[in-house]
């Protein structure tokens, strides 16, 4: 030692990684008066000497060359000055031969009272052909800053790199901790990491930690430490070495990622529009930004046509229509805000237009001045700034599918950093994801509010049994988010009092389905209006369905993009007849109804269930029921009855519990029943359609046997004269004979007896006369030298309506007429 020769007349600082890393250097520490107190294996790897062999003996034993105490303490001068000392030495090995080290000494320590110094030795084979003036450099310019500290972890050395970092001069570190120094760096759970360390023996390595220094106290920084011990001659660990690095970069990047991740889960939740503009705004404060507000062009919030703007379509207007769709704060009302949600706005970053919204970059402002001549034209938000300390701004256009959707504004108060470049990209990447969401919500909305629209306007507005019978319905839309069902029900009045009642669904969402509902009803009402019987009815009505699914299958493309391609439906059709109480119904894959007796006696008539509409090649079938004055019948969809945690069995028993349970108004009755059979949004339409039963009282219905014979047409019309008056329907009498006159005219001279002269008085006047002829009438407009033929034009002209219907034995000719 006393004999070291300098590398060169300026001494270097110490190197940090070859004073620290044990694992590869030969280091000792050594006190003033040259006594080796400190011994580590990488030394006794280098040299051959155990720590028992060299712990409290002169470290001038060791070194291969001729002593020389003046420069030994011109370096001890230069280390208690805190500069370091490095140089090329001969050191003895344990067999005698000399080993060419370069030799570091640190600045000089104390441990205790003691004066000490660190020396570190690396053998000249390791490092090759590095220049010296490199491995010197290397102390200063290293990234990684370094220290040395004692048992009770007061610093005892550091590198310029960590006295840069934490911001404080190396001599006001010396001899303090770090709890006292940098309170805001974590402090305690560091040193407790370092206690553990001194305990155990074993390194803590890349524990990550968020912090700020006195060097930049405004922005919080992230580091990665690692901490191992100073171990002595004897295994005892006399210190604890740490180094840092500041990995500020890595943090804000992997943080970009985790944010951009979680936004995707906790924006976009629904297909709202608006809900979705909230949940950028709620998701970026306080993460991001302590005052975030999305502003929507209206177009984007209507439902009416598509009227958004194409980034394609040229300039836009100076000033935008937006609307505020999201306002977030980390004070309380967002009180830094001058609009609310709902309210018009037109709010760009000046000196910007609404090209911006198109075209443009993202804004960023560092620094808010509100005496800036830019914002002169803003009085309000200039207060705002002023009032709030809002001071760094980011304001991103919203895009998404070559649309313009609106502006998002991100703003700092109380977070005093200032937002940066690197904040602009997070910012873009958040609001990229929402614009998605918002332009899907979009879509989404203006496709369901079609639909929804669509299928209103094809179900009935105002239901009407007649006297035959009374009638409710009750519709309940799926969950917005599943689409607009297929669901539909009519009430059809028929010929004679009766009533047609039918239900069905089809299969499928949105657009299509609701397109289907309304070709299917609008066929059915047809098919009705022909007085079809409820399994011709359904026959004719799968037939339909095969020609359209055929058709649109004809062509590949088109049945894949066609708005009103359906697979198939369930229907069921009922006829009920005031007269004889009986109801007639088929069903087409559909389930049956219910009935509840005036008993409260629930059942559930099942005609053969009969294929889907669509399948074709299988007969329907119709049963025939009666029911008791004051019966109530139920239609109902599936949706009704089933769900995921119920069968369709148990959901027809609990539908009827309910229905025979009340014997409130049927309007009450209905709504009550879907409240309680479906207390939450389902995934399918609900149609329900209740009707009880009226019997047409016996005094009005009369009917007379008709003779084959002209002559008795006079007879029968002279009775049916009698009875319209005897009903108080005087104004009718004069019409009602010439009606009789003309149907009973036909029948005896074209049909097949037996003939039979029917008279209904119910919401109109029915005139219905049968015979076993299956001949249809055809209505014909005579000539004017014909001496007949006019007989059925005259009944069309007198009647409100007039028709024919089949049935097992013949047909029936009827003609109506309204009461005054």
């Amino acid at each position: 030692m006393d004999s070291a020769r300098e590398a060169s007349d300026a001494p270097a600082p110490a190197g940090p990684r070859d004073l620290l890393d044990a694992s590869t250097d030969a280091a000792a520490i050594v006190t003033a008066d040259g006594v080796v107190i400190g011994w580590t294996r990488g030394a006794q790897a280098l040299l051959g000497l155990p720590a028992s062999e060299v712990v409290g003996r002169s470290a001038a034993e060791l070194v291969a060359m001729a002593r020389d105490p003046a420069r030994v303490a011109g370096i001890a001068e230069r280390c208690r000055a805190g500069m370091g000392w490095s140089g090329l030495i001969a050191l003895r090995h344990h067999d005698g031969r000399p080993v060419d080290v370069d030799l570091r000494v640190s600045a000089s320590f104390r441990i205790g009272d003691e004066e000490c110094f660190l020396l570190s030795a690396r053998g000249q084979s390791l490092r090759g052909t590095v220049g010296q003036s490199v491995l010197d450099g290397f102390l200063t310019r290293s990234p990684v800053g370094m220290a040395v500290l004692d048992l009770q972890l007061r610093y005892v050395w550091l590198n310029d790199t960590l006295e840069r970092f934490g911001g404080v001069p190396r001599e006001q570190r010396l001899g303090r901790r770090l709890s006292d120094l940098l309170p805001g760096l974590q402090a305690v759970a560091l040193e407790k990491l370092m206690r553990k360390v001194l305990e155990t023996g074993i390194p803590v390595t890349d524990y990550e930690y968020l912090g700020w220094s006195w060097a930049d106290p405004h922005r919080r920084h992230a580091y990665s430490t690692s901490f191992f011990p100073l171990v002595g001659d004897d295994g005892s660990v006399t210190g604890v070495c740490y180094m840092v690095q500041d990995v500020t970069e890595r943090w804000d990047a992997r943080r970009l990622l985790s944010l951009v991740n979680e936004a995707g889960t906790c924006v976009g939740t629904t297909l709202d529009v608006m809900r979705t503009a909230q949940e950028l705004a709620d998701f970026a404060v306080p993460r991001f930004a302590d005052f975030v507000i999305v502003d929507l062009l209206e177009p984007v919030l209507s439902t009416e046509g598509h009227g958004t703007w194409l980034t394609d379509a040229g300039p836009a207007p100076a000033r935008p229509v937006m609307r505020r769709a999201g306002l977030a704060s980390v004070r309380a009302g967002c009180p830094e805000a001058v609009a609310r949600i709902g309210d018009r706005v037109d709010f760009l970053p000046p000196p910007h237009d609404a090209n911006l919204l198109i075209d443009g970059e993202p804004i960023l402002m560092p620094v808010l001045d509100p005496t800036d001549d830019l914002w002169t034209a803003e009085p309000e938000r200039t207060a705002s700034i002023r009032a709030y300390g809002l001071h760094s701004l980011i304001s991103v256009p919203m895009r998404a599918r070559n649309t313009a959707l609106g502006l998002a504004t991100f703003v700092r108060s109380r977070n005093p950093v200032s937002f940066r470049s690197d904040d602009v990209l997070l910012a873009r990447e958040l609001v990229a994801r929402a614009a998605l969401c918002v332009d899907n919500a979009r879509r989404y909305t203006r496709e369901h509010t079609a639909a929804v629209t669509l299928q209103r306007s094809l179900l009935p507005h105002a239901l009407a049994g007649g006297s035959a019978l009374e009638v409710a319905s009750s519709y309940l839309p799926a969950d917005p988010t599943d689409g607009v069902g297929g669901d539909w029900f009519d009430v059809i009045p028929l010929s004679g009092a009766r009533v047609g009642l039918v239900v069905g669904d089809v299969v499928g969402h949105g657009i299509a389905a609701a397109a289907a509902m309304g070709r299917l009803r609008t066929a059915v009402q047809t098919l009705a209006d022909m007085e079809m019987p409820p399994d011709e009815l359904l026959a004719h009505l799968d037939d339909l369905v095969l020609r359209l699914s055929s058709g649109e299958r004809a062509d590949g493309a088109a049945a894949q993009q066609s708005a009103t391609a359906f697979l198939g439906a369930t229907c069921l059709y009922a006829v009920y007849d005031p007269v004889t109480r009986r109801c007639t119904m088929a069903r087409a894959g559909h389930p049956p109804p219910v009935v509840v007796g005036p008993d409260g006696l629930v059942s559930f008539p099942e005609p053969p269930a009969g294929p889907p509409l669509g399948l074709g090649g299988m007969a329907f079938e119709a049963t025939e029921i009666e029911l008791a004055e004051g019966s109530l019948i139920g239609l109902y969809t599936n949706g009704l009855v089933q769900s995921a945690d119920r069968d369709v069995e148990e959901g027809m028993a609990r539908l009827g519990e309910v229905l025979a349970r009340s014997r409130a108004d049927l309007t009450d009755l209905c709504a009550s029943a879907v409240r309680q059979l479906v207390p939450v949004p389902r995934p399918d339409d609900i149609a329900l359609l209740l009707a009880r039963t009226h019997a047409l009282p016996a005094e009005h219905v009369v009917s007379w046997e008709v003779p084959v014979d002209p002559a008795a047409v006079s007879e029968v019309r002279a009775r049916a004269t009698r009875q319209v008056e005897a009903w108080g329907l005087g104004e009718l009498a004069m019409t009602s004979e010439l009606i009789v006159s003309e149907l009973v005219t036909n029948a005896i001279r074209y049909s097949t007896p037996p003939v039979r002269l029917r008279l209904l008085l119910d919401t109109r006047l029915t005139c219905e006369v049968s015979d076993a002829s299956s001949t249809a009438p055809r209505l014909r407009h005579a000539r004017i030298m014909d001496e007949g033929g006019r007989g059925l034009f005259l009944v069309a002209q007198l009647a409100h309506r007039w028709g024919a219907r089949y049935t097992a034995d013949g047909k029936i000719i009827w003609a109506e007429q309204e009461i005054p």
